[in-house]
């Protein structure tokens, strides 16, 4: 299985047409949804604390477009929090949010990973060292 991971701007620049990398975001969107017309198991994840950060509550009328990309939660649970709070302890400057990136990333190891962020250093620290694709936007 193929996840794709979507971190605060990734989400942000879906919700908004008027970001200023509003195309990057939905072109890698995009591919995810060709590859599920195709039959490729493809998801597409947003860790719960990325969601906070971005400001993407669901329940919000402004919210209907994200909702309609089936983007799935990753919610930080305790074996996820455990990890994450892991990550904070052991890298400089991690934001919870970076660090629930990491634990999903950990969660997911064994299925192909690409995480699509517009801060492709910090995803790769908190990533490792599970292997995945960092998609810079």
């Amino acid at each position: 299985m193929s996840t794709v991971v979507l971190d605060n701007e990734a989400v942000q620049s879906l919700a908004s047409v008027s970001h200023p990398k509003d195309r990057a975001g939905p072109a890698h969107l995009e591919g995810v949804v060709s590859r599920r017309r195709r039959g490729r198991v493809v998801e597409a994840v947003t860790p719960t604390a990325v969601r906070v950060e971005a400001g993407w509550d669901r329940t919000q009328p402004n919210a209907a477009t994200l909702n309609r990309l089936r983007i799935a939660d990753q919610i930080l649970d305790a074996q996820t929090a455990n990890a994450a709070a892991t990550l904070v302890a052991t890298r400089v400057a991690t934001s919870v949010a970076d660090a629930h990136v990491g634990a999903t990333v950990q969660r997911l190891a064994g299925h192909k990973i690409a995480v699509i962020t517009s801060d492709p250093r910090d995803m790769t620290a908190v990533c490792s060292p599970t292997s995945v694709t960092i998609v810079a936007i």
